[in-house]
């Protein structure tokens, strides 16, 4: 399937030195403590919560994402956390490369792999693993601390089932797909 031109108007997002376009109308917090990997799209009233994050001497991003993303509108990430032995701490978020996230969605994984994407209207729950090359269809519910096979294409919910494989090619159409999506998303 063939994806047209998506345009945007340009004063509406921000194009970062690594080609990152992020809107004006997201909401970014703790922007010290998000990694972009390249190449990403955030699109408008997408949150991203850099600002929940664990302290300490070993300080590490709240939510590293990887290439060629694509965030939807309206998308929540925030990084997981728990309550161990009476302390509140929060745990990093990592999204792979080539990895879409539908509108509404919201996302709360310990890790999200490589080559995955996730429809509209998802809830990901606290420290959930997707693995690489998995397809969770719209309206899915994942319980926290689940862990998605690769190869899965996961609906359903809660708690959401895996109904079918994927190929071996799926990384290589996913890439092409985020890819293509990424290249045709051009300002009006």
């Amino acid at each position: 399937m063939e994806l047209g031109l998506t345009t945007y108007k340009k004063g509406e997002f921000i194009e970062t030195d690594t080609g990152n376009k992020v809107s004006r109308r997201s909401l970014i917090s703790g922007s010290q403590n998000i990694v972009l990997g390249g190449k990403t799209v955030v699109h408008s009233r997408c949150t991203i919560r850099g600002d929940l994050r664990r302290a300490g001497p070993t300080h590490q991003a709240a939510v590293l994402i990887g290439r060629f993303c694509s965030l939807g509108e309206a998308s929540v990430l925030r990084p997981p956390y728990k309550t161990y032995k009476g302390v509140f701490s929060y745990y990093p978020l990592k999204i792979g490369d080539h990895v879409d996230i539908g509108e509404n969605t919201i996302v709360e994984a310990a890790s999200i792999g490589s080559y995955v994407k996730i429809g509209k209207n998802c809830i990901i729950g606290r420290f959930a693993i997707i693995k690489e090359c998995c397809l969770i269809e719209d309206n899915t519910v994942i319980a926290p601390n689940t862990v998605v096979p690769p190869f899965s294409v996961v609906a359903g919910g809660p708690p959401a089932q895996v109904v079918a494989r994927l190929p071996e090619s799926t990384q290589d159409v996913f890439e092409a797909q985020s890819k293509d999506k990424y290249a045709k998303f051009v300002p009006a």
